[in-house]
């Protein structure tokens, strides 16, 4: 049961610990939560409605203000992720194991603040999956560790998939903006403007939120960075292995991809779209046709990268980067069949510039075709964009994660794609993906180090602190960066070479 009528909510406002009271009013009522942990002050409030239900006549409409309740809000139990296909059976990333509903618009906060007044850093993480899988509930999100160092957490879920980005020329002409396709942008703008409403009454500051996420949650923040319709709402960023400073697809090609979609359901007006059931939309979406960011003019206005190249983004300070193997457990599926297939690839991709990239990734120095493969997708979609991000940014911390989670697998994937995760949630006991970490020593050490980076950077902007290795701001001239891994240690001019390829062939 999520709500209990309250008689005596006079009666229990609050208890010996220095914690928040049991109850307490946010705008849309009264709510309670749960304590986690054994320090009897860290409190986790979970499954937060922050909009409207989007279904019926809201589906594939921004989201509107959640409903008001009457009785008291029991927050002890994560709401249902948002539609989503299962992954492939034996994915290296598990399965999500959680009710699927395309109610899903709620958030999870955790607290170990003493009260409303304390003002406490915020940290409002949005989970990866391609933007069409995830959610904010999965395990090692959770965010009592942090809580205990002295920030508020805040997790959330937002649309996904055919739900989350349909446009339609049809929706174009329905919206105030003409434009459509990024409910799932407008779904985080509103869980931070939630933030901004309610966060104090969790001992939060509104005016100190950073937004941090990874993967296609990194790609959003770099999103929410650019465009206009967020600013204000956060104060900095993290991006971990992910930024959208490629070539955008436009308006018309998105909203052309709807029409084809909309043919294959065999619907003739949005009515009848809205009519359709969750599970033959699903069916009839696959995973990537209508599942990215675009330049619809109004929430993106140009390419994220020209934004961020003429400076018209938010100039907040960011802590971004990347992972040593960023491919092994991402695209395995995708490796060249053969040597001779990659070379073809590659002179097909680059032209003339082909000789000058097997200057770079060759079969000897990198294992063949599967290393080559993996090592140029590591730096031409990770590495170099999250530099090319910093390089736009007044204030900015880069680092290169290099640690190999330890487990039967570790030989093949090595620091994969979001394998910092844990680390820098402090959470390496919760169930991590798919595999069975066997955890040592140094990992319990470097996660202590990289969730206090994390926690200092949200509390001042800057993620040095007592007992930390420096870690020194990054410019272009110098390119200092962190290698978080075995050792922490400072560098500079993280694959410089490489990078500046990438960066002169357009970032394809």
């Amino acid at each position: 049961m999520r709500f209990w009528f309250v008689a005596a909510l006079a009666l229990s406002v609050g208890d010996a610990h220095a914690a928040l009271p049991d109850f307490f009013e946010i705008e849309t009522g009264w709510m309670s939560g749960m304590v986690v942990g054994s320090d009897d002050t860290t409190r986790a409030y979970l499954g937060i409605p922050y909009a409207e239900p989007p279904i019926g006549t809201l589906r594939w409409r921004p989201p509107q203000p959640p409903v008001s309740w009457n009785a008291l809000y029991e927050a002890i139990e994560y709401g249902p992720a948002c539609p989503q296909l299962p992954r492939a059976e034996g994915s290296f990333y598990g399965s999500l194991n959680e009710e699927l509903d395309e109610d899903c618009l709620y958030l999870n906060v955790w607290s170990a603040a003493a009260g409303p007044e304390e003002k406490r850093a915020v940290m409002v993480w949005i989970h990866g999956g391609a933007f069409t899988r995830g959610s904010g509930a999965r395990p090692f999100y959770d965010g009592a560790a942090l809580a205990r160092k002295g920030v508020v957490v805040v997790t959330l879920n937002y649309r996904l998939g055919v739900f989350g980005f349909l446009a339609h020329p049809a929706l174009n002409a329905e919206s105030e903006h003409g434009a459509s396709g990024h409910y799932a942008l407008l779904d985080q703008i509103a869980a931070l403007q939630w933030v901004q409403r309610n966060i104090g009454r969790f001992g939060g500051d509104p005016d100190n939120v950073t937004i941090f996420g990874e993967s296609a949650g990194s790609m959003a923040v770099s999103a929410l960075v650019a465009t206009p319709r967020a600013r204000g709402l956060f104060h900095r960023a993290i991006g971990e292995s992910g930024a959208l400073l490629d070539r955008m697809s436009t308006l018309a090609d998105a909203s052309a991809a709807g029409e084809e979609l909309m043919e294959n359901a065999e619907a003739q007006d949005l009515d009848s779209m809205r009519a359709l059931s969750t599970e033959r939309l699903l069916e009839i979406a696959s995973d990537n046709s209508v599942v990215f960011p675009h330049i619809d003019g109004w929430l993106l206005t140009e390419p994220i990268r020209d934004t961020l190249a003429a400076g018209r983004h938010a100039d907040v300070p960011i802590l971004v980067g990347s992972n040593a193997d960023e491919g092994t457990a991402l695209v395995s599926d995708q490796v060249p069949d053969s040597w001779d297939v990659f070379v073809a690839d590659i002179e097909k991709r680059y032209g003339e510039r082909a000789e000058k990239f097997f200057d770079l990734y060759s079969a000897d120095a990198d294992g063949g075709a599967r290393g080559a493969f993996m090592s140029s997708t590591r730096d031409s979609f990770f590495t170099c964009q999250m530099r090319r991000w910093a390089d736009a940014s007044t204030k900015a911390y880069l680092y290169y994660f290099t640690r190999v989670p330890p487990h039967e697998e570790s030989a093949r994937y090595g620091a994969f794609h979001g394998a910092e995760i844990p680390y820098a949630f402090d959470n390496l006991d919760a169930r991590v993906f798919a595999a069975a970490f066997e955890w040592e020593a140094p990992d319990r050490e470097l996660a202590e180090k990289i969730s206090g980076y994390w926690v200092n950077f949200a509390k001042t902007g800057d993620p040095n602190g007592d007992a930390l290795p420096h870690w020194p701001a990054y410019d272009a001239e110098a390119g200092a960066y962190l290698e978080l891994g075995d050792s922490v240690r400072a560098g500079t001019h993280l694959r410089r070479a490489a990078c500046d390829f990438f960066d002169r062939s357009d970032g394809s």
